[in-house]
């Protein structure tokens, strides 16, 4: 995901409910459901007259709760696009895009034409939206706009309106969803993949995963090691920091893309005129935003307050990116910029008509809250622990500190118990692919995840830029396309070399990485 011009982030909002503790007898129950979930018969068909024949869709039932398989069952959406050479096959590629609350079921489509025809002749691919998202029993917590904006700074005078914000969100959605919440997690949602691999009749899978959906992909290797094939981690979550310390990522990872972006500008100041040293130009921009507290300045239409220039911190990963959008707040500063109307985030994609479902406006914040919240205890429940983290990062970093550690609905959500968080320690072969300079999944984040698979190789694209890799046409490409067709890992890490202008701006990315609706800028999720 990239940024095209600089603003805050409208996205989530929150969950009720923890899920149930688990003893280990019934932990184990609930990786083996009841044989009727495994023994159904996906009804494929066309997705939409709108789509290729070849694209088809199904729904299958889970169970609500896998500690009770014989209770309620909820629908999961599945598609796929068989693999095009019988002759070659392998076997299933599972796809996620992210998120949490990305949509999958549209990805066999969308990545058809973007990954090469060897890996496409051997694998059925294989799209889902994960419970609760999209078309598989979609949540809602019937949040307005503004309950779903949950970028907000810290500040004194305003700190106990977002406590309340935080409390109202958790509360709406306790009150409207109630118990289904606490089984929206990824732990469930990787059983579900073992569902989805037993109704297709596979021994294994393999997975391609983006983002969220790498440490999804690291949950089936833990949970299901004897089930995992080939595996691809694409711009990885840290586990050992699931959920909150994954947004204080964004804060840590962020200062040193400003520094770079701020002596990469002042190399070029004949260019934009932003200062010819790095510290005049990180004055530019910092009296910009003092200037915005002031008084919001009207970009594009927009109003930006110094707060909402903060909160495009992601621009600056990618420098001539960052360098244009503040040459064209200051103009706006200045009263030298031209109007033009603001530019719009393109909404989530659709699924494919055939379901006719409609999708809850709120669904991708409900579901982001539910699995966020619910994956993990670990969340303070005092309010004040928020508030002085909030002090100390926005000291430690200055850019985005406070947003990332400020208070979140996850502070009051019930605690009805819930299954630990996953511990990711094991020796699955696995792929993790990661861009030096990934705003959503910086590289500490994906040398996180290399670190407990311990099986797994690491490609490092060094100067790469941008959030999604493997086919986005990048030097990494190579390697994954290698392990997927023939399950033979790179016999160590390897680094390549992203090309000169791919270091300076992030490529058109087509793709399909979940992009929440907000008002213009970059979005703020996995």
């Amino acid at each position: 995901m990239r940024s095209r011009r600089i603003a805050p982030v409208l996205a989530a909002s929150a969950v009720a409910a923890l899920v149930p503790a688990l003893t280990p007898a019934t932990a184990s129950a609930a990786e083996n459901p009841l044989p009727q979930h495994l023994k159904q018969t996906p009804a494929w068909h066309r997705c939409s007259s709108a789509t290729p024949a070849s694209f088809q869709c199904a729904t299958i039932k889970v169970p609500l709760d896998y500690s009770r398989p014989d209770g309620k069952k909820i629908e999961l959406a599945i598609s796929r696009i068989k693999a095009s050479s019988p002759a070659e096959r392998h076997g299933v590629l599972l796809l996620n895009p992210g998120g949490p609350g990305g949509q999958g079921l549209d990805m066999p489509q969308s990545l058809s034409a973007e990954l090469p025809k060897s890996v496409t002749r051997k694998f059925d691919l294989i799209g889902f939206d994960p419970r609760g998202v999209g078309q598989s029993s979609p949540l809602s917590c019937g949040l307005t706009a503004e309950e779903e904006n949950w970028q907000r700074p810290y500040k004194a005078a305003s700190f106990a309106k977002d406590v309340k914000w935080a409390r109202t969100v958790a509360e709406k959605c306790d009150a409207k969803q109630g118990d289904k919440l606490r089984h929206i997690t990824t732990r469930n949602t990787a059983r579900d993949m073992d569902v989805i691999r037993a109704v297709l009749g596979e021994k294994k899978i393999s997975y391609l995963g983006y983002s969220y959906g790498t440490y999804l992909g690291a949950v089936y290797t833990q949970m299901f090691p004897q089930r995992s094939d080939r595996i691809v981690l694409d711009s990885a979550v840290d586990p050992a920091r699931i959920w909150r310390g994954m947004m204080q990522v964004w804060a840590e990872g962020s200062e040193p893309a400003f520094t770079r972006w701020s002596e990469w500008t002042a190399q070029r100041n004949a260019t934009y005129k932003l200062g010819n040293t790095p510290d005049k130009v990180r004055g530019t921009f910092w009296a910009l935003v003092a200037q915005a507290n002031r008084k919001p300045i009207e970009l594009n239409g927009t109003p930006m307050s110094g707060d909402d220039i903060r909160a495009g911190r992601a621009m600056f990963f990618s420098v001539r990116e960052a360098a244009e959008a503040i040459v064209e707040l200051k103009k706006a500063a200045d009263g030298t910029g031209r109007s033009s109307t603001p530019d719009t985030v393109s909404p989530v994609r659709p699924a494919p008509p055939a379901f006719g479902r409609a999708v809850p406006s709120d669904n991708t914040s409900a579901s982001f809250w539910a699995v966020v919240c619910s994956d993990t205890r670990a969340w303070p429940r005092d309010p004040e622990q928020y508030r002085r983290d909030a002090i100390r990062d926005k000291a430690k970093y200055p850019l985005y500190g406070d947003f990332a550690s400020q208070i979140k609905p996850c502070a009051f959500w019930k605690k009805n118990g819930s299954e630990p968080a996953t511990t990711i320690d094991n020796k699955v072969g696995a792929l993790t692919l990661q861009n030096e300079w990934d705003s959503q999944t910086p590289l500490s984040s994906g040398l996180g995840m290399h670190r407990v698979m311990k099986g797994s190789r690491m490609v490092t694209v060094a100067g790469g830029v941008g959030h999604g890799i493997y086919g986005s046409k990048s030097c990494a490409d190579k390697t994954a396309t290698a392990y997927l067709t023939t399950g033979k890992l790179p016999a160590k890490d390897v680094t390549c070399q992203a090309p000169a202008p791919a270091r300076e701006r992030s490529s058109a990315n087509k793709l399909p990485l979940p992009a929440p609706p907000g008002i213009p800028g970059m979005s703020g999720r996995f």
